[in-house]
């Protein structure tokens, strides 16, 4: 779709700000971003979304988006089941 230019230059300045690139590929298709880890560990806590996005400087529906893809990517569908599913092995970066 012509956007690799696009992708490039978001690269160089995530690189340019100390920030690494994830390689997407299919070993890391379920692994949480850094992103989604901070939401999922503030969702865990009990913050609402507007709490989050407050703190994240994220719209509360862009935390929705992001809870979304960690339910998936954990295979849970509510916030009652995130203390458990980020207490599983594969998850210890993530305090309990």
């Amino acid at each position: 779709m012509g956007a690799e230019a696009f992708a490039e230059r978001a690269r160089r300045e995530l690189l340019a700000a100390g920030e690494t690139v994830r390689k997407l590929a299919v070993e890391t298709r379920t692994e949480l971003t850094a992103q989604e880890s901070s939401i999922a560990r503030l969702a865990r806590d009990g913050q609402t979304n507007t709490e989050i996005g407050a703190q994240l400087f994220l719209s509360a529906r862009t935390v929705e988006w992001h809870l979304g893809n960690v339910f998936s990517k954990l295979g849970i569908s509510s916030r009652r089941e995130l203390r458990r599913a980020l207490a599983q092995p594969g998850h210890a970066d993530l305090p309990a």
